[in-house]
């Protein structure tokens, strides 16, 4: 196994966890956001209040995008198990 073939390897590695974890990131920064700026103008210092949200924002995304993320994975992880016996 050559050091470009590990360095493939890693960087497949990096893209499809950033392609998996991004839109569940990107919507609780988002409702995170939102909701500060709700308790900042309303003043309601509720604990609670930022970690419903971003629970059911992540879990509607994970139902409506769960199954492009499996497919995702899914696909990485057949190449990578398709190219082991070729490392030698």
């Amino acid at each position: 196994m050559t050091d470009a073939q590990v360095i493939e390897i890693l960087t497949g590695a990096i893209e499809i966890s950033t392609k998996l974890a991004g839109p569940l990131l990107l919507v609780s920064l988002v409702l995170g956001v939102v909701i500060s700026v709700i308790q900042t103008v309303t003043q309601i210092q509720e604990m609670t209040l930022t970690f419903v949200p971003k629970l059911v924002g992540v879990a509607l995304i994970l139902i409506v995008a769960g199954s492009w993320m499996m497919r995702e994975l899914v696909g990485w992880v057949t190449t990578l198990w398709q190219t082991i016996p070729t490392l030698g």
